[in-house]
């Protein structure tokens, strides 16, 4: 029998620019070196030899951040993610977009609807996330619902939501082929603290939100092993005085992170500095909200069972409500600097490594020997996306057409 000895080939890349943002401090003049698809190397660019193997990409009005991670967006390139069972197209649109913007991973979320189309729509986005993607990753499930609070239901229809039912829960898991990493849930419902138990059981993280919990209820259900907090001050009562609810608790207690939602409409830049105020940085998530009207031109969308406008870039509903966004982290995670007035580097971690830490992806997030080779180019002054670069293989560069 003839034995191949089927060695992996050696490809390396070296990537300069201006500066990196690793996230954690900036490097001037520096360079990012990868073989295959990991990152070997981190330093100023005076440090590294250019031997001919080396493949060089120069960024010389440029920076590089590690690979965005949007752990909570609805859809983008027309792709609802909560209609993946019928939609006419498909997660790879999405992807694509994303990776256009700098994104290296993301995580389709769904809302509430029907349980039966909810678990159609969980078992084809498991599907098409075991295929390969043109541009940034799937890298996890995100369900938003169904066991929200109707008097806080946003954009999703109430008739859809639902009181905590452990077996729907559970379905609803399994129909997602062990790829659920998040669910939102209000935490005054009957029966919360078993089913925050039940998902720790199952690894996916307990977010509250969609809620009208006051303190006593959202006291019970961090202590019960909540950690989590969906789009902070969207969906939930405002910060009162006298009566504190969910938003006033998740900003005082250490033990649960928040997300934010960056589009610069959803929350007062007040509010953002509030938030990064009170959080510890390592808390702060940025994530778009994002809609399948993501990266396409206004017009009727939807998000699910609901149908949304979007004029000018707002997405809304038939109410007027603001329905989700239509602005990718490779914009929004300016407002983090600009509102929550954070260092460049801070806020690139809310977007980065805050992310690949709390959903448990440690090996992206930071240029870092070791890491995977997941990274952003943008040039200077003007922020635009120049180049991405997912596993070390470049899945987006300006100029070039698909």
């Amino acid at each position: 029998m003839l034995h191949v000895n089927a060695k992996k080939t050696r490809v390396r890349r070296l990537y300069v620019a201006d500066y990196l943002i690793t996230p954690d401090h900036i490097v001037r003049n520096g360079a990012v070196l990868c073989e295959n698809d990991m990152i070997i190397a981190v330093g100023g660019v005076s440090g590294f030899s250019l031997d001919r193997e080396l493949e060089v990409y120069r960024f010389d009005n440029g920076y590089i951040t590690p690979g965005f991670l949007d752990t909570h967006i609805h859809g983008a390139g027309g792709f609802d993610c909560s209609r993946a069972a019928d939609s006419p197209t498909s997660l790879g649109a999405m992807s694509a977009i994303l990776g256009r913007k700098g994104a290296t991973g993301f995580c389709p979320t769904v809302v509430s609807d029907a349980p039966d189309v909810m678990i159609a729509n969980l078992v084809r986005l498991a599907e098409e996330m075991g295929k390969s993607l043109p541009g940034a990753d799937a890298i996890g499930i995100n369900i938003e619902g169904p066991f929200l609070n109707p008097g806080k239901a946003g954009a999703q229809p109430p008739k859809f939501l639902r009181e905590i039912d452990l077996k729907l829960a559970a379905d609803l898991i399994d129909a997602g082929g062990g790829l659920v990493k998040i669910m939102t849930f209000a935490p005054e419902l009957p029966g919360a603290e078993r089913l925050i138990a039940l998902l720790r059981e199952r690894g996916v993280i307990a977010s509250m939100g969609h809620s009208l919990a006051g303190e006593e209820e959202t006291l019970r259900a961090i202590d019960a092993g909540a950690n989590h907090c969906t789009h902070l001050f969207n969906g939930m009562n405002p910060l009162h005085q006298r009566q504190v609810g969910l938003p006033g608790i998740v900003l005082t207690d250490d033990r649960v992170s928040v997300e934010l939602i960056i589009d610069g409409r959803h929350v007062h830049s007040r509010m953002v500095d509030l938030a990064c105020r009170c959080k510890t940085l390592r808390q702060i998530i940025g994530i778009s909200d994002g809609t399948m009207a993501s990266g396409m031109p206004d017009g009727a969308y939807h998000i699910g069972p609901s149908e949304i406008i979007v004029q000018n870039g707002f997405s809304q509903n038939a109410a007027g409500n603001l329905a989700g966004t239509t602005t990718m982290l490779d914009s929004g995670w300016h407002s983090l600097m600009s509102c929550g007035h954070l260092s460049e580097t801070k806020a690139a971690q809310a977007v980065t490594c805050n992310p690949a830490e709390h959903y448990g992806f440690r090996d992206r997030g930071e240029l870092l020997p070791g890491k995977r080779a997941d990274l952003a180019v943008f040039e200077k002054n003007t922020n635009r996306p120049l180049m991405t670069v997912r596993r070390g293989e470049t899945i987006y560069r300006a100029g070039e057409t698909a």
